[in-house]
């Protein structure tokens, strides 16, 4: 878990989900979490500057310094909600993108800094400590981190506290007004990157679809996508009322499937189970957890997930299927 910053009375918590909300689509939240990084090294540093991307940006997020000489870069990456290993060659192509850049152009790099909204967990912290240390005795160079924890700090100080006001506090409440009930925001469905959606096309759940019969499989795979997000964040996060909650939409789904299952396999039904169970899904989606702020597309990606982790399937034969195919 990161490092508790204090936040003094009064000062909304930051949340750096804001920028998928606001951004509207994960190239969104990016563009929008790059925004924010150059505001708070301009607020927080002396003379930064951003490059237009006209065509490329030559691996620059923010600098400061002179392109005529030595500078610092900062490099934002909307790894949400946490970064992994799988993130490596994004972080490492970064580095050797705004290098060679440098050599092209005529400047060179004295402090790279990577920018994310969340923590690395333990190997993906591992990596990074080795990895910096032999790239900046390698190149000469510094390379620090902005992860979630060094960017609430930032934020919350005096030179960072209006960039911290525009991207996330909300409107300041008239004095004499009352403030409103909280409401929560619903979850943001993200649509799947190619690479990632070519990936889950050898996943278990697309398999039982294919054996069904099921022949368009893209929103299948949207809806599995977003509701793993969810159930990853969760465990990174480890909140027992949501680890709970979640258990509890799944316990729900899985009560679901299991009846219709039954009834359909009872009146050799078995070619209209899927429906059957999404028709309940959706019935039953605002009986859910509140507290998990799940979309209807979450609700029905949880049963995916049913499907995915082998404890249910869409066929008569689905564990059959489920015990030949490969792990991962």
């Amino acid at each position: 878990m990161p490092d508790s910053i204090a936040v003094p009375t009064g000062v909304q918590p930051i949340s750096f989900d804001v920028h998928a909300v606001r951004g509207g689509s994960l190239g969104g939240a990016r563009d929008d979490f790059e925004t924010m990084i150059a505001q708070l090294a301009a607020a927080t540093t002396p003379n930064v500057r951003s490059v237009a991307a006209n065509p490329g940006d030559w691996g620059i997020d923010a600098f400061a310094g002179n392109l005529g000489g030595a500078i610092t870069v900062w490099q934002s990456k909307y790894f949400m909600p946490v970064t992994t290993k799988k993130h490596v060659q994004q972080v490492t192509d970064s580095l050797d993108n705004v290098l060679k850049a440098a050599v092209k152009n005529g400047h060179t790099i004295a402090s790279w800094i990577l920018c994310i909204p969340s923590s690395m967990d333990g190997p993906m912290t591992a990596w990074w400590d080795t990895w910096t240390k032999a790239r900046e005795k390698e190149l000469g160079l510094v390379i620090q981190l902005w992860d979630e924890t060094a960017l609430r700090k930032k934020l919350l100080s005096p030179e960072g506290d209006d960039v911290r006001r525009g991207f996330y506090e909300t409107y300041a409440q008239a004095a004499s007004a009352p403030a409103p009930a909280p409401v929560e925001q619903l979850r943001l469905v993200l649509e799947v990157e190619d690479d990632k959606a070519a990936a889950l096309g050898s996943a278990l759940f697309i398999r039982q679809m294919t054996e069904a019969g099921h022949v368009e499989l893209d929103s299948a795979k949207r809806q599995f996508f977003n509701a793993d997000l969810v159930a990853r964040e969760i465990a990174h996060k480890d909140v027992p009322a949501e680890v709970a909650a979640l258990s509890s939409a799944d316990a729900t789904l899985h009560g679901l499937w299991e009846m219709q299952f039954n009834e359909c396999a009872a009146e050799d039904a078995l070619r209209v189970l899927h429906t059957r169970v999404w028709r309940d899904v959706r019935n039953e989606h605002d009986k859910l957890p509140k507290s998990l702020r799940l979309e209807l597309v979450h609700s029905w990606g949880l049963v995916h997930r049913l499907v995915d982790n082998r404890k249910a399937g869409w066929v008569k034969h689905w564990r059959q299927i489920a015990a030949e195919h490969p792990d991962g």
